[in-house]
């Protein structure tokens, strides 16, 4: 039986379609082995988010090599999409596919197989108009369960090099979407995370059909679903539609990932962000005003060129203003070929630096604050892992987004289980295990002691 080894690299949606190329391989006779050991085929699912992104990849392609020289190495993902070249110059690199035709992979390793000679299966991602479907029913390493309903995006940030490897929105047919879901539920899956690239984006490509029409179809269609998690949404996408989904909903989770990268509207201007921080603010008041328990994670770019001290602390203080329950920080990185690497005022990197550990310290901080509202309360978690230093300890996540560690059984894991939190903190909230949940198919929840 021939073997294949996946390493990804990157976002989600990399993960997700790792899965659904060894999905192809499996049906194939493939068996798959770790990364680390002898294989027949070396798959490298790549990213190009940052130049460190590039790096990385470059780094994990030789460490393929080197293993077994004899190897097939297939290179894909993001980077393989934009620097195609690039990458047929490392020697020992066989077969280099883009963001798309994933499904030719295999193929193109029998054509190489024959011919000896590298194949480049890229193609001009932005003439691609068809979301690429993928069969992923259940996941090798994961309790969570992401479903990826589009592809690419329409924004073309100042910063940001996603539009150039993934091409333009594209929606998934939403039959596909459904039945997806259900495969995942049938798998035993309790939550599905939805994600893509510009995941609310969904169906801005399609005639009569939108994100809040598929949020409504999966509750209403999908049987044995308990949780929907949305990965991202943009205040522009909160339309009171969304809203009226969310509020009406008792699946979806109280949880939202709104993106702000900066919190002034002089730095948004020139990251091309299609909204104010006035604009932002009233989509969170009115969505709060729906959900009031919501918890509203986010993004920050920190050290964006020109990004003047006065412009740090607008963004500062419009999140604390905002009141998140928690926040990525990003220090702004050069990528290459991106209208923001050529602009004046870069920032100096230890200024960089000292801003990025200030909105670390503030992210901390409005974590502990926000997590404080739940101690004593009882709240539902799946958990998803064993604890790496406590082995009786369990981890997982509440449906707004607490990580909480608590005492449990190795059969709880994957299960929505009620837990009460004794302590709350950063990075962990500390719980006490109360009781199993059990969902009859009808629907209505029971509870078993």
């Amino acid at each position: 039986m021939p073997t294949v080894a996946f390493h990804t690299l990157g976002c989600k949606v990399n993960h997700y379609e790792t899965e659904g190329i060894w999905r192809m391989f499996m049906d194939q006779g493939y068996e798959r082995v770790d990364f680390d050991h002898d294989s027949d085929v070396y798959v490298i699912n790549t990213c190009t988010v940052t130049n460190s992104g590039d790096k990385k990849s470059r780094q994990i392609i030789r460490r393929a090599i080197r293993k077994n020289p004899d190897a097939i190495v297939c290179v894909t993902g993001c980077y393989a999409q934009t620097s195609p070249g690039e990458i047929l110059e490392i020697p020992g690199v066989d077969v280099v596919v883009g963001t798309q035709d994933r499904k030719n992979m295999i193929q193109y390793i029998e054509e190489h197989k024959k011919s000896r000679v590298p194949v480049n299966g890229v193609s001009n991602i932005m003439k691609n108009r068809v979301f690429e479907e993928m069969d992923v029913p259940e996941f090798s390493d994961r309790t969570r369960a992401s479903l990826k309903i589009q592809e690419g995006c329409n924004n073309f940030c100042t910063f940001c090099i996603i539009p150039w490897s993934r091409g333009l929105l594209r929606s998934r047919d939403p039959e596909s979407v459904i039945s997806q879901a259900q495969k995942l539920v049938d798998a035993g899956y309790k939550e599905i995370v939805l994600t893509g690239i510009h995941t609310a984006g969904y169906g801005e490509d399609l005639n009569d059909y939108n994100f809040a029409a598929l949020l409504r179809d999966l509750e209403s269609k999908v049987s044995g679903l308990e949780r929907i998690r949305i990965s991202s949404i943009e205040a522009s996408q909160i339309t009171d539609e969304v809203i009226e989904v969310l509020d009406q909903s008792e699946k979806i989770v109280r949880h939202l990932h709104i993106p702000l990268q900066s919190g002034s509207d002089t730095v948004l201007k020139r990251m091309r962000r299609k909204y104010s921080t006035e604009f932002y603010y009233q989509k969170v008041g009115k969505i709060r005003k729906a959900l009031p328990d919501l918890a509203i994670t986010s993004d920050v770019i920190v050290g964006f060129p020109g990004e003047t001290e006065e412009e740090f602390m607008e963004t500062y203080n419009f999140i604390k203003k905002v009141g998140y329950s928690e926040l990525h920080v990003f220090p702004f990185s050069r990528r290459t070929g991106t209208p923001a690497a050529r602009m004046d005022d870069q920032v100096d990197e230890d200024i960089k630096n000292e801003r990025v550990q200030r909105m670390i310290d503030l992210s901390e901080e409005l974590a502990k604050e926000y997590a404080a509202r739940y101690e004593n309360e009882v709240l539902e978690v799946i958990p998803e892992e064993r604890d790496l230093e406590e082995e009786n300890m369990l981890v997982g996540y509440t449906d707004n987004y607490l990580k909480v560690k608590f005492e449990g059984t190795q059969d709880m894991i994957g299960k929505i289980v009620r837990v009460k939190i004794t302590k709350s903190g950063y990075p962990y909230n500390e719980g006490k295990f109360v009781r199993i949940m059990d969902f009859a198919t009808h629907g209505k929840m029971k509870v078993n002691a």
